[in-house]
């Protein structure tokens, strides 16, 4: 089982920039999939970024192409979410998520506490 802990989330102004980091505590070396979702009140949960710890093309949404990127170290114990040129629309909750199962687009079966990101115009 893998434990994941996001952090660096925080309040900044529009076209800020933010870094988050999902620190995960375990059995990570089988890990086949990290990911970033966001949920935003009254909105469904939605994945922002996902990664295939071999090293594929990441995924992202539409919404944050071109200003969002992720990342993991090189220990793939520590996944990032850089997010660049924020707009107030990225408001929302952070998730970390993992999967030992193949395929990114599946379920992920562990998941952080989460960390609120508040942009304001």
């Amino acid at each position: 089982q893998v434990q994941l802990v996001e952090s660096g989330g925080g309040s900044v102004q529009a076209g800020g920039s933010l870094r988050l980091s999902c620190a995960a505590y375990g059995y990570t070396y089988s890990l086949y999939c990290m990911a970033w979702f966001r949920q935003a009140p009254g909105k469904e949960r939605e994945a922002v970024a996902t990664l295939y710890t071999g090293g594929d093309t990441p995924y992202y949404a539409d919404s944050v192409k071109g200003r969002f990127t992720i990342s993991q170290d090189n220990a793939k114990t520590t996944l990032y979410l850089q997010m660049n040129g924020l707009k107030p629309d990225d408001t929302a909750m952070y998730y970390c998520a993992a999967t030992y199962v193949a395929g990114c687009s599946g379920d992920f079966a562990y998941w952080g506490q989460g960390t609120q990101v508040t942009v304001s115009s």
